[in-house]
């Protein structure tokens, strides 16, 4: 698939001399699935945009272990805190599924583009995005059950069932494989969802489903 600047929302109120000049410091690059686009802790260089595929942001503990913290869908900018901030990333992203980011040399978008209003709005629109993302992980991870957890990923991301392994789910989610398949069992008997062969969610009693969350 052949991607275009002008074809990103963030960007699709610029003029074309200022497309033009935004393709000379930035290109697109295509990631495998379980590629990291970056590790926690390294220095940001390059604002990174997805415009295809799934990305996990997660952090590492002391025993090693994943700490699910957001999943990104396109179009979504990543990394702009760590680069407005000039700090260091503060998590890893490695792509769930394959995918594409556009990647922006961030010291020369700031130097040409942060003039503009538009550019500069759609930047403190994703901030206020991430800061919500920080508010609804602290909620699943200190007051939801793994049993709520998993029926409000279904609401929000029933689709992602359809390309992504449940043990990869269940890292997303912060449970046992074990547990994730007893709940969607559970559910199933329940008759609030079914799951056909292809992995596919329908959802069959939503009123039910966002009771439990």
């Amino acid at each position: 698939m052949e991607f275009k600047l002008k074809d990103i929302p963030f960007f699709n109120s610029l003029s074309e001399d200022n497309l033009k000049k935004l393709e000379k410091i930035s290109y697109f690059k295509s990631y495998e699935a379980d590629e990291l686009l970056f590790y926690e802790g390294d220095a940001p260089k390059k604002l990174y945009i997805l415009v295809d595929g799934v990305l996990r942001l997660y952090k590492t503990n002391p025993k090693g272990q994943e700490i699910y913290i957001h999943q990104f869908i396109p179009t979504a900018m990543v990394g702009e805190l760590a680069n407005f901030e000039n700090m260091p990333f503060p998590a890893s992203a490695r792509f769930v599924t394959g995918g594409t980011v556009l990647k922006i040399e961030y010291k020369s978008l700031e130097n040409m583009f942060f003039k503009n209003p538009d550019i500069c709005m759609e930047i403190i629109k994703s901030l206020s995005k991430k800061l919500k993302v920080m508010s609804n992980v602290i909620h699943n991870e200190m007051i939801l059950t793994s049993e709520a957890k998993v029926a409000k990923f279904i609401d929000e991301h029933k689709e992602l069932f359809e390309t992504v392994k449940n043990n990869q789910i269940a890292a997303i989610l912060n449970v046992s494989p074990e547990t994730l398949s007893r709940t969607l069992a559970k559910l199933k008997k329940k008759n609030i969802i079914s799951i056909d062969k292809s992995h596919a969610i329908t959802i069959l009693d939503h009123p039910a489903l966002k009771e439990l969350f």
